[in-house]
């Protein structure tokens, strides 16, 4: 007879996002293309930045950072969804859970600082220009880099431990497509209050802190940019913020929706489908606002394509 307290040897059993019928497997092609897009799109955003002087500026070295943990956390959730779908399994091992859960809460936690790194950046750039090269220089940009990682994967270690420490001898059904912690500890045996009040603060801390900074500092660029006589500079600065406050819209609406609202609000469907957005559809906008709403990386993205495909031809 197995340990109920036995962790290690029974798997749990993810419900996943589609079925097999007509629709759902279109949908599913859908998810496996953005899934591809994404990883390409943030591919080619790292290489722009690393390749292009133009590009080796503090505000795109923190882009390049956006877009590796886009692809890292596409990686984490899409191909196991995949492959459980493909070979008509549900299963996933205790230690792909926590690793899953991990590399969650590491990745949308550094994201967080990593655009609150970023609003900071813009604030310096248009409230201090001539200061722009002390105030945000490599050493802070680094820091800020290195501080967004370590704050992540200490919010993911203490989740994931935590998690499962717990000893599941109920249902080990998850109704999600991937694992995460909150989903994972109503299953458990003891009672997890005490844990829940810890994870509800720390989703507080590791997101109303940095979208508290995000929000000062564009408090400050607005009322700087309202405040400038010339018209052509009041359009470049809200130009270069459009991008960033863009993708913090959308980075944070969906997480917000998710994690902050009462219980009797929530229902498992519409958290699946804010889940999706926000862990397959986000990251490969990302790449493509900026592409798009930034002269910069439009001007370098072309300079390459001339270079090394245009210019052979």
């Amino acid at each position: 007879m197995e340990d109920a307290n036995d962790t290690t040897e029974i798997n749990f059993i993810l419900v996943g996002l589609f079925n097999h019928t007509q629709t759902h497997v279109f949908l599913f092609s859908v998810v496996l293309m953005t899934f591809l897009t994404s990883l390409v799109g943030n591919a080619l955003m790292i290489l722009l930045i690393h390749e292009v002087p133009q590009l080796h500026k503090p505000m795109y070295f923190l882009l390049s950072q956006l877009s590796l943990m886009d692809m890292m956390l596409v990686s984490t959730i899409v191909p196991k969804m995949a492959a459980n779908y493909l070979m008509g399994t549900k299963s996933i091992s205790p230690a792909s859970c926590g690793a899953q859960i991990f590399l969650f809460v590491t990745l949308g936690g550094g994201e967080c600082f990593i655009l609150a790194s970023m609003a900071y950046d813009r604030y310096v750039a248009i409230c201090h220009p001539l200061r722009y090269p002390i105030l945000m220089n490599q050493k802070l940009c680094l820091h800020m880099t290195a501080g967004s990682w370590i704050l992540g994967g200490v919010d993911g270690l203490m989740q994931a431990g935590a998690t499962l420490s717990f000893p599941y001898c109920h249902s080990r059904e998850i109704n999600h497509f991937f694992c995460e912690a909150p989903l994972l500890v109503r299953l458990a045996c003891n009672d997890t209050m005490l844990f829940e009040f810890f994870m509800y603060v720390c989703c507080i801390l590791m997101l109303l802190i940095p979208l508290s900074l995000i929000l000062a500092s564009y408090s400050l660029i607005l009322a700087a940019v309202l405040h400038m006589k010339s018209t052509a500079a009041r359009k470049k600065a809200f130009a270069t913020c459009s991008s960033h406050l863009a993708v913090v819209g959308l980075f944070y609406g969906a997480i917000i929706f998710i994690y902050m609202r009462p219980k009797s609000y929530r229902s498992v469907a519409h958290d699946k489908v804010v889940s999706a957005f926000y862990t397959i559809f986000t990251p490969v906008l990302n790449p493509l606002i900026y592409s798009v709403r930034n002269k910069e990386v439009k001007g370098a993205l072309r300079k390459w394509l001339e270079k090394h495909f245009l210019g052979r031809l």
